[in-house]
């Protein structure tokens, strides 16, 4: 596939009270953004397990969008702030995986700002499509395989 045909699969986790509701103004309003994103409506962006986005991108995703609501006006207090701290965690790790860091992006989108939430997905779709195809495997490479028999020192050798 060449680039130029290339549509990138981004998976979106979006805050219930904030940014999901900021994807439905967006669509209410007919706010036209590209239809790339998969939405999946999660009670609070800090409820966002690290290993979910790890999973997204192993099952076949180009980019993993995060979206909750703007620091300080989380409905759970300070839960946005975690979700900060795991995506710069994240962050660091899919560096060290060798999978470049912008394919995993935090936005804030309070419900009122649809126009902003389609932008943040225009963006990303754009810079996920320079990137070009994640192709994670799914599964991980076979190691070496194991001698057939394994060589036992007797307690004279040692």
């Amino acid at each position: 596939m060449s680039d130029s045909t290339f549509e990138p699969v981004i998976i979106g986790f979006t805050c219930n009270w904030c940014s999901y509701r900021a994807a439905d103004l967006a669509g209410t309003a007919r706010i036209k953004y590209p239809p790339n994103v998969r939405l999946i409506r999660v009670m609070c962006s800090g409820r966002i397990d690290p290993t979910f986005v790890l999973k997204a991108l192993s099952e076949g995703a180009d980019g993993v969008l995060i979206a909750g609501c703007h620091p300080g006006e989380c409905h759970y207090l300070e839960q946005n702030y975690k979700a900060l701290r795991r995506h710069r965690l994240l962050q660091k790790t899919l560096a060290q995986f060798g999978i470049e860091p912008a394919r995993v992006r935090l936005t804030w989108a309070s419900a009122a700002e649809g126009a902003l939430f389609a932008q943040e997905i225009a963006e990303m779709v754009d810079e996920v499509k320079a990137l070009g195809p994640l192709n994670w495997p799914a599964r991980p490479m076979p190691m070496a395989t194991a001698p057939a028999e394994i060589p036992v020192l007797s307690e004279e050798a040692a």
